[in-house]
């Protein structure tokens, strides 16, 4: 009997363990948006920062998104079991906030030149070079701004993850969230601290004497600014697709839509199998992308009413 319960219950463990690892699962796939551009951001963080200094500034960063975490899960838990009906405002509103995001991008890319970008780049050099600068305090500085980005990325992969949990127990609730939470932290700084010290990598072995060595180096130093560029570019993608369809599956009439925009390209000839299956990714992408134009212009609108005000006191 005690054998037999032994059993029983490491059975409902499993089953519970395998449940748990599924909907991790789940939820890491809806939170691959925010991941991409939250590994470009803070892989960005540490431009400027000396070389010696770039794993501890990361490790900093790390120990900051563990404590934002700490402070989010148990937020998201407590919504979750006092206010479910707020999950899937928050959850449009962190949708939003992404697309919002993502279109802010776009605008910035086509907006201004090239040349104002190098300008900005020299100006952000001259200022690094400069001998007055507190390097220690800029330093600081750096790891408070990831920090602060970190809590609102955080935030949008917790609530994310929470959508995908909503009806679950609680105690898997728990254990979701937390695996997320750790594997989010330990993939995205475990990447950054790998993508800032490729370049370093690229130098060292560009140095060996043997030949193989040298070209895998200058292959990490020729690749190391294009993965940046990469992971940016399909971040900001990813911030549309997913931002866009959490609005689409909180909005039924745009919901039924893509579906039956799947439904008519399935009929295509050839590569209807194929159209039906990016049919409502590409919707949802479209979507995100008119919701961050509509968010980016009305938080537009308040800045310059707000500097009208401001102005005229």
């Amino acid at each position: 009997m005690a054998g037999g319960s032994l059993l029983a219950l490491l059975d409902d463990i499993a089953s519970v363990l395998d449940d748990v690892t599924l909907m991790s699962k789940v939820a890491a796939k809806k939170t691959a948006g925010v991941l991409g551009d939250d590994l470009a951001l803070n892989a960005q963080q540490v431009t400027g920062v000396n070389a010696d200094r770039e794993l501890p500034v990361v490790w900093a960063v790390a120990k900051g998104s563990l404590k934002n975490k700490a402070i989010l899960v148990p937020a998201a838990l407590a919504i979750s079991a006092f206010v479910p009906w707020l999950i899937t405002p928050l959850l449009v509103i962190g949708g939003a906030f992404l697309c919002y995001e993502g279109f802010e991008k776009l605008a910035h890319k086509f907006l201004h030149s090239k040349e104002e970008d190098a300008q900005h780049k020299a100006e952000h050099i001259a200022h690094l070079a400069a001998e007055n600068v507190d390097m220690c305090a800029l330093e600081k500085d750096k790891i408070k701004g990831a920090v602060r980005t970190d809590f609102i990325l955080s935030a949008e992969i917790i609530v994310i993850a929470l959508g995908t949990v909503e009806q679950a127990p609680f105690s898997q609730q728990v254990m979701v969230l937390v695996a997320i939470a750790l594997a989010m932290t330990v993939g995205v700084y475990g990447l950054v601290a790998a993508i800032v010290k490729m370049d370093d990598a690229g130098v060292y072995l560009s140095q060996k004497s043997s030949g193989a060595a040298q070209g895998v180096g200058k292959l990490l130093l020729a690749t190391a600014p294009k993965l940046m560029k990469f992971l940016s570019v399909v971040g900001t993608a990813a911030m549309f697709m997913v931002g866009g369809g959490i609005i689409a599956h909180a909005w039924e009439p745009l919901h039924h839509f893509a579906e039956e925009a799947a439904h008519m390209t399935a009929g295509v000839p050839g590569v209807g199998g194929v159209l039906a299956a990016i049919t409502p990714t590409v919707v949802d992408a479209l979507a995100g992308v008119l919701v961050g134009a509509i968010v980016l212009a009305v938080v537009s609108v308040i800045q310059r009413m707000r500097g009208k005000k401001a102005a005229a006191h």
